[in-house]
Formats: structure tokens, sequence, C-alpha cells
């Protein structure tokens, strides 16, 4: 069985970001895939600060929320990065995790994230798809040096209110699907 992890780097539960993640694992359920969803939010994970242990191979000196979060990613199939635009980048939250996974950079690290399909969902307050161009292309570059592949995305502007995202029932169908779809096809789904 196929397992889906979906990440919130939202400070909101019950958000635009809560709902659009959780709609993507409930369209990968639907296909019969094992799906869990955290929150960042609450989670205890201290910056990086270089100091390469992991690089080693060592596990990481920090001794926080990561190294649980480490095995799960370790232990999925496909990775659904949620994070609203916050200064047209990822939240402080989300950028935490994108930092630490710097575990990954070792030969002995690597395997573990090799090759993981991922997804970025990502809701926004203005209007112009243009606002989340360097979010997009900072989680392209990340996953491409980490060797994973980008299959989707769903981008969502003009949400701001706590679970406005809901009347937006074309928007939530796509995500489902592309959720179905990450369990069914091989390969990118949705290429730019």
């Amino acid at each position: 069985m196929k397992k889906v992890l979906g990440i919130v780097g939202s400070p909101r539960r019950k958000g635009n970001t809560h709902f659009l993640v959780a709609k993507i694992l409930e369209g990968a359920a639907k296909e019969g895939a094992d799906t869990e969803l955290i929150f960042l939010e609450g989670l205890d994970i201290r910056e990086c600060d270089g100091c390469h242990s992991c690089w080693k191979g060592n596990p990481c000196i920090k001794g926080d929320d990561m190294n649980e979060i480490y095995e799960k990613i370790i232990g999925s199939d496909v990775l659904v990065f949620g994070t609203p635009v916050y200064w047209y980048g990822p939240t402080a939250l989300m950028k935490g995790l994108i930092d630490r996974l710097v575990y990954f950079n070792c030969p002995q690290n690597r395997a573990g994230i090799r090759n993981k399909k991922t997804i970025l969902a990502v809701p926004f307050e203005e209007e112009s798809l243009e606002t989340a161009d360097l979010l997009v292309s900072f989680f392209r570059r990340c996953f491409s040096y980490l060797e994973m592949d980008l299959i989707g995305k769903v981008l969502v502007p003009g949400v701001t209110k706590r679970g406005e995202i809901r009347k937006k029932t074309v928007v939530l169908e796509e995500a489902f699907e592309l959720g179905r779809r990450s369990i069914r096809e091989q390969g990118c789904i949705e290429c730019e």
C-alpha cells in the first residue's frame, strides 16, 4: 500500500492550507493509499545550524520533532507540501522544515528521499497567480536538488479568511483528483 504524507506549514488549523492538503489526501485515500496529515504548527522544529553531523550519516543532533518527521518522510511514497504564500515565499514553519531537509544531503541519507513524488498545495490572498512564482521556483529547486519529483501543484489565489477555500469547489475537486492521480499514475501529472 502506498503512503502519502501531507505536511501543513500554515499556522492556522482548519484554514485554507489545511483544507487543501486534506482534499489531496482524501483523493489519495480513495485510491487505497494510507494517508497521514501533520501540522508543523506546535511542533518543536529548531533551526539548522549547519553542524553537518547528518552529512556524516549521523542522526540530527537537535533531538527535536524533525527526527520523527524524517522517518515519516522516508516511509512515504508521496509528500504533499502545503503552505500559504507569506511575503512571496513559504511560511517560516515550512522554511524551517525545508532547511532541515539538509539531513538528506549525504549519500547515506539521500536514498531516503530520492525519487519521492511531491505535490505543492498553495493558497494565497492575492488574485494573481504570479504571486506564487517565487515560492514555486523555490520548491522546484529544492526538490530538484534532493532528486525528488514535483508531480503536481494546486495554486489557489484569492483566499484569505479561514476556511474560505471551501467555497472554491472546482479547485477542491482538482485537488482531490490530483491526490487520486498521484497514486494511479507514474511520473509527472501536470508538468509545465
